[in-house]
């Protein structure tokens, strides 16, 4: 009988084909019901070139998640987006056009914005699209819309009206360059070489004694305010109290006791300034000491700075040296290197300057969040520390306003005669930088003329009400009401202090409801160097050029057997490209079975019991991962047993009776009842991981439906109990016998052979004397 399957190899190429049947017919189409399965999908943001390969295996596997609930028979929700708000497009728009955003007309600025995001995201729809993602592509939303800045907005105006928002000019991480306040949780750290110097302090009543500082900020000796050491370190015992005069600026400070200050540091003795880091933050605010504004919002020295104003903190840091060096106030300089806050988005040095900031109170709600945080499921678990950890390290509300561009604009007008700040009815998305305010008069003065806010909100604002937006919160209340809670949050494990953890305080302050009861989270893609992948770094592989080449099911099938749940894994095109030789032996067995016509029912024998038996243990295993949406673990089983048990194995244990040569027409119709079993089942345990060459193979095979509308495998009761996979060992490592045996003698697998099977697998034997053609 001839193959219905005439291909002789799986060829990417087809998966356009099953693509164009899937859009066709709808498959993937969101109809609601009372039982559903919301997925609260990361919207990716299109900076540069919009994706490296370790992003798409993310989303790969996001899209693997949605694959597993519909076969566990789940009402899927999967909505996609696209994050189009911030800092990166900025940067991009700036280096693409050559241009300076603050001198440049806003209204340009943002139309050019726009333009760039447009370009980039077409490039990232077009991948998920190759990848066979089966959410909502064709109506994805985007942050930047002005449906999705309005409730950006409404939820603003809701929190303020509740009293959760206020303004306050306090210590903020600044970004001299991008020119913006920046949140804690937006903060990372890079090693950089950096002068540790050490500098001599003299005391006012007796000149000749001298305290040693070291410091990698001597620039800020203008903003010395007081000098700390520990009340247990015995070498300054004497000087507490006393006042010290600081070189260069000859101000007059009092040493202090402090806990903060370690013996073991540099010399023992540390200054405070205002600010050199969030210690000194700290300090100021417990010790009340007075501030000194040294560094402005150029990033540049001011006034106070004296002889250096005018210079950028690391020119003036160079020039205090040599200052301080020909005055004879050195003890010495040694090169470090230093662990320097930095910008998460640009990777700029952070400076803390006092500035005038609007604030989500988020002190009072930590408490809450702990408890909400150990209510939820994380896959894998280790990765709930991280959000513990933002936890205990919040010590301050969280700063919410941006002075940038690109973002949804804070809904504020202020009174001119008295400077009362409006908020708007919600419901609109308003430009207050541009468009008159809907409030006729001043609530406090009766005023009629207002000034907008120029600020825009972090773009955590907006991401973190992305479950919100989806289920249609404030839109549409049956919407809402089956759909939120959403069900899980797949995400990167380095914004769980940021999207994850802004998104719980979010919707808690706003539905009294942690968002979701799952999160999924996936370590970071790295190079074949082990070195983490960036565009900026150039070390980010191109996914669509692999995907083309190789397939999106090769590459989903590397993602799932490579990556182990929540770990971090290397991207090699050439473990990509041997993953390849999986699809084609699935391919190669569904071709061979394609012979055979499908048999309903059949008086099995032994050999198809003891395969039937593995599949069940196969299935159990595959349901472990599953429920974990564990990847790993279903991949590599799958890939275990298909290869070197079903083909390698069963499948030329049966051949010969498949073909009815020697056999009866019952033992013939018992292998391929068995063939087509198992064939049926590997399909749909692997058709989540590997969703193109699964369809196309069941629809020729088994049913005009497709694979992704049946329910996941189950085992069989008939084989659960029946021992058979006891034998396994033996089985396999009697035709390794076999086979190992004719290699040594020179005969080919064929040829016949004198061999005695073993009296515990004699029930199997007419399968082995068919298979290996031994001589009885």
């Amino acid at each position: 009988m001839e193959p219905k399957i005439t291909e002789k190899a799986w060829n990417p190429e087809l998966e356009h084909q099953v693509l164009k049947k899937w859009e066709e017919s709808g498959l993937y189409d969101f109809v609601l019901k009372e039982n559903n399965y919301t997925i609260d999908t990361p919207p990716p943001y299109p900076s540069g070139r919009p994706w490296h390969i370790g992003a798409a295996s993310h989303y790969s596997q996001i899209d693997m998640i949605a694959r597993t609930a519909r076969m566990a028979g789940k009402n899927v929700y999967f909505p996609i987006g696209i994050d189009r708000n911030g800092l990166p497009v900025e940067i991009y728009t700036e280096k693409k056009h050559k241009i300076r955003m603050r001198e440049t007309e806003r209204g340009k600025f943002l139309d050019l914005c726009k333009e760039a995001l447009d370009d980039l995201e077409s490039e990232m729809i077009q991948i998920m699209k190759s990848l066979g993602i089966s959410g909502g592509i064709k109506d994805h939303y985007r942050t930047d819309s002005e449906e999705y800045r309005a409730l950006t907005q409404a939820t603003f105006i809701d929190l303020w009206k509740k009293g959760q928002i206020y303004l306050a000019t306090r210590p903020n991480n600044y970004d001299w360059v991008s020119g913006t306040t920046i949140a804690d949780a937006e903060i990372t750290y890079l090693d950089l070489s950096t002068k540790l110097v050490y500098m001599k302090f003299k005391v006012k009543e007796n000149p000749q004694q001298e305290i040693v500082i070291a410091s990698t900020r001597p620039e800020l000796l203008c903003a010395c305010k007081t000098i700390i050491v520990n009340e247990e370190d015995e070498r300054y015992t004497d000087l507490v109290g006393q006042k010290i005069v600081v070189p260069i600026t000859n101000q007059e400070v009092e040493v202090r006791t402090h806990h903060s200050a370690q013996k073991e540091f540099g010399t023992g003795a540390v200054m405070v300034c205002s600010y050199g880091d969030q210690n000194d933050v700290a300090l100021f605010r417990e010790l009340k000491l007075e501030e000194v504004v040294a560094i402005g919002l150029d990033g540049r020295m001011t006034d106070v700075a004296g002889d250096y104003s005018g210079l950028k903190p690391k020119q003036a840091r160079t020039k205090i040296i040599e200052d301080l060096e020909e005055r004879g106030f050195i003890e010495k300089v040694e090169e470090i290197s230093h662990r320097t806050p930095v910008s998460e988005r640009s990777k700029n040095p952070i400076e803390i300057i006092p500035m005038e900031e609007y604030y989500l109170k988020q002190m009072d709600s930590v408490k809450k969040m702990k408890e909400l945080g150990m209510q939820i499921t994380f896959h894998p678990q280790m990765h709930k520390q991280i959000l513990m950890n933002w936890l205990e390290s919040i010590s301050i509300d969280w700063p919410i306003s941006r002075r940038r561009y690109y973002g949804t604009e804070i809904p504020i007008w202020y009174c001119k005669e008295c400077s009362e700040p409006h908020v708007p009815e919600p419901g609109k998305y308003y430009r207050p930088w541009k468009e008159t305010c809907p409030i006729k008069e001043c609530s406090k003065c009766k005023g009629t003329e207002f000034t907008g806010e120029e600020r825009t909100f972090d773009t955590w604002m907006d991401s973190s009400i992305s479950p919100l937006f989806v289920t249609k919160f404030n839109k549409d209340e049956e919407f809402f009401k089956k759909t939120y809670p959403t069900a899980i949050r797949p995400q990167a494990k380095d914004i769980v202090r940021t999207w994850l953890y802004y998104t719980l305080l979010r919707c808690d302050l706003l539905t009294g409801k942690k968002p979701w009861s799952e999160a999924w989270i996936m370590g970071y893609g790295l190079d074949e160097k082990g070195m983490k992948m960036s565009k900026s770094k150039g070390n980010a592989l191109d996914p669509l050029p692999v995907i083309e080449r190789l397939g999106a099911d090769t590459f989903r099938f590397w993602s799932a057997s490579e990556v182990n749940q929540g770990y971090d894994f290397r991207c090699s095109e050439q473990k990509m490209d041997s993953t390849k030789k999986f699809l084609s032996k699935l391919w190669n067995v569904s071709r061979f079975l394609s012979s055979f016509d499908v048999v309903e029912s059949a008086n099995l024998a032994a050999t198809d019991k003891w395969i039937l038996a593995e599949l069940n243990s196969l299935i159990t295993e595959c349901q472990k991962g599953y429920e974990k949406y564990n990847f790993f673990i279903p991949a590599i089983a799958i890939r275990e047993f298909t290869w070197n048990l079903f083909a390698a194995n069963y499948i030329e244990m049966v051949k010969a009776r498949a073909y009815g040569i020697g056999f009866s027409d019952e033992e013939k119709e018992a292998a391929i009842f068995t063939l087509h079993k198992v064939l049926s089942t590997i399909l749909k345990l692997l058709a989540p991981i590997t969703p193109f060459i699964t369809d196309h193979l069941w629809q020729t095979l088994y049913s005009d439906d497709s694979i992704h509308k049946q329910k996941q495998a189950e085992i069989d009761p008939e084989f659960s109990d029946t021992k058979y996979d006891k034998f396994t060992k033996e089985i396999t490592e009697f035709n390794s016998k076999v086979w190992n045996e004719k290699k040594d003698k020179g005969l080919s697998l064929k040829d016949s052979i004198k061999i005695t099977i073993p009296d515990n697998l004699t029930m199997f034997s007419k399968d082995f004397v068919s298979m290996h053609n031994i001589e009885e």
